[in-house]
């Protein structure tokens, strides 16, 4: 059991009683598709997508029409389970370092596992593949999940498909059967079923990788859109709607849709179907108009005396989703750190409910980045938008954004930058505070490092590993030593199932989509030598060009370092970095 794991086990033993009250308290769950926009279905007016599970859910959902969360995938997932701002838990960018949240902030799982519920993740966790930050270590009592964004992230998936892919069941590699998309939804409601027959309330969250790139379905679902717009993208929705048509008939069949908060979103703006069709909204993914981060919300609960399906146009935020959830369920917060309220969110039990017609008056601020920037955000007032400190919109008049009024207005815009000035100095002291990722732990054993974890480097993907990214040394991380002893560092060009040599120029297999003519791959057969450094502690051992690793042995102390590998020809000469690090405390 880990440090941080401990409170939290104690609190649940000490709360005998929540199981006696479990089956009348509602069950929760949230479905997050990934790089779909709001123009993505055909509720919104896609004019060639048909989504017809999706739109039946949304007409009878309560909506939030102007929601919004972080135009990248990672951070809008970690202010989904903390209820913090990404530049206030951690979780500010896809890479480079910057994927975890800081330990010691409560989790949505843990909060609902600590009330007596059963939780569940079953897709996309993309918050840390290694521990203390792996979904078991973050409140998920049961976990099927893929590493890093997906299929094609420089961890060890590299050029498989979509198909019959690797994933972890409670940290544990196995080999599924079938779509992704499929092992989701099979696995989720075999879980749920599980719970039912057990009387179990539960806490499900179902983020999946599709849409997400590379888009590979069943000809099934793409080939009604071919010579229409994006075929394999709009068939990949196209099995999501199924799906999700499939779970609803699910909760009916096995009588728990009643008693069950269904909340639906996506990620970030749109991606491969902005050129068709976006909502009105200007731009998508990556930026900050309201096409990176106006998404779709759709809440359901039929016994929990909602009201008709209406739209609610409050601008909301996707924090606001964590504390709406434990006052609708009944599930105690967390008091948390004080310093952290500037960057909570706002229950909308109120607004869901009817109850409450308006929020107090308040000024959101979505941002995320690899190095977050100053001003490099959107605050959001009514219907307003300060783009980059400098730009203004008024979204009911011109919901493209095309008309910056910045001008007309400098009271909104000095008003706009004032709030964020205040929220900016409350972070800047955490923001070069990097979290580490620990060695020698006995939850994790071993642990495979990839570049995708680099700081300040955006080296997570296959492109990216082929290209040898990074610079002659590569990058390094940040790590925590737990244990004090000897250690091995098992340093590879390549993911160690590929089983291609340190010097090969090793290509995707034909069936992999990364198979492009046009795509760089650089080799490097003059490596002679591996070195690691961890701290102020360096080895080196020779390296045979023609062998899959070179291990390096290490002792070292416990406490927070930084990690390095990289190779060398035998001239001494920095090639490149390490992609790929296999750790083990002997």
């Amino acid at each position: 059991m880990t440090r941080y794991a401990l409170p939290l086990a104690l609190a649940l033993l000490a709360c005998p009683t929540l199981a006696a009250d479990a089956p009348q308290r509602p069950n929760v769950i949230v479905v997050m598709t990934d790089d779909q926009g709001l123009g993505d279905f055909s509720f919104t007016g896609n004019p060639v997508l048909k989504t017809p599970h999706f739109d039946a859910f949304a007409k009878g959902a309560v909506r939030l029409t102007d929601f919004h969360v972080c135009p990248m995938c990672t951070p809008t997932r970690g202010q989904l389970l903390t209820g913090l701002a990404a530049l206030r838990n951690g979780a500010t960018s896809v890479t480079a370092g910057r994927t975890f949240i800081r330990p010691g902030i409560p989790t949505l799982p843990e909060v609902f596992a600590k009330a007596g519920y059963k939780t569940g993740l079953f897709g996309k966790w993309h918050l840390g593949d290694s521990y203390p930050h792996r979904p078991m270590d973050r409140g998920f009592q049961e976990a099927v999940y893929h590493l890093g964004w997906g299929l094609l992230h420089s961890t060890p998936e590299f050029d498989w498909p979509l198909f019959d892919g690797r994933y972890f069941h409670n940290g544990t590699e196995k080999r599924f059967k079938g779509h992704c998309t499929d092992v989701w939804f099979d696995s989720a409601m075999a879980w749920i079923k599980e719970r039912g027959a057990k009387n179990e309330p539960f806490f499900l969250y179902l983020p999946t990788n599709a849409p997400h790139a590379p888009h590979i379905d069943l000809e099934e679902y793409s080939k009604p859109y071919q010579g229409k717009g994006p075929a394999a993208f709009f068939g990949m929705i196209a099995h999501l709607d199924k799906r999700f048509g499939d779970l609803e008939k699910f909760l009916a069949d096995e009588k728990l849709r009643d008693n069950t908060i269904v909340v639906f979103m996506t990620d970030n703006g749109g991606t491969a179907g902005v050129p068709l069709f976006n909502a009105g909204l200007r731009a998508g993914k990556t930026t900050y108009y309201d096409g990176g981060h106006r998404v779709p919300c759709w809440v359901r609960w039929p016994g929990g005396k909602l009201g008709e399906p209406r739209d609610v146009a409050t601008p909301t935020q996707n924090t606001d989703l964590f504390p709406t959830l434990c006052e609708l369920c009944g599930v105690p917060q967390p008091k948390g750190d004080a310093a952290d309220e500037p960057y909570r969110g706002t229950s909308l039990a109120g607004l869901l409910r009817g109850t409450q017609k308006e929020l107090p008056d308040r000024k959101l601020v979505v941002q995320y980045g690899q190095i977050p920037k100053k001003f490099e955000a959107c605050v959001v007032w009514g219907k307003w938008r300060l783009v980059k400190g400098e730009e203004l919109y008024d979204t009911d008049a011109d919901r493209a954004q095309k008309d910056d009024v910045a001008a007309k207005h400098p009271d909104v815009v000095r008003a706009m930058r004032d709030h964020y000035e205040g929220w900016w100095k409350g972070l800047e002291p955490h923001l070069a505070a990097f979290v580490p990722i620990s060695l020698g732990a006995k939850p994790q054993p071993v642990v495979e490092m990839t570049s995708g974890d680099w700081e300040g480097i955006y080296a997570d993907n296959t492109g990216f590993v082929r290209d040898a990214v990074g610079g002659p040394t590569g990058g390094h991380w940040h790590v925590l030593i737990e244990e004090p002893g000897e250690y091995e560092f098992t340093v590879r060009r390549w993911p160690e199932q590929t089983n291609a040599a340190l010097g090969d120029k090793y290509e995707p297999s034909a069936k992999s989509p990364a198979n492009k003519p046009k795509q760089v791959t650089r080799d490097f057969p003059t490596i002679a030598q591996a070195t690691v450094e961890v701290g102020k502690v360096k080895g080196s051992v020779k390296a045979d060009p023609k062998a899959t690793g070179a291990t390096v042995a290490l002792t070292l102390p416990a406490g927070r370092t930084t990690m390095k590998a990289w190779f060398t020809d035998a001239a001494g000469t920095d090639l490149c970095g390490a992609f790929f690090v296999t750790v083990k405390k002997k």
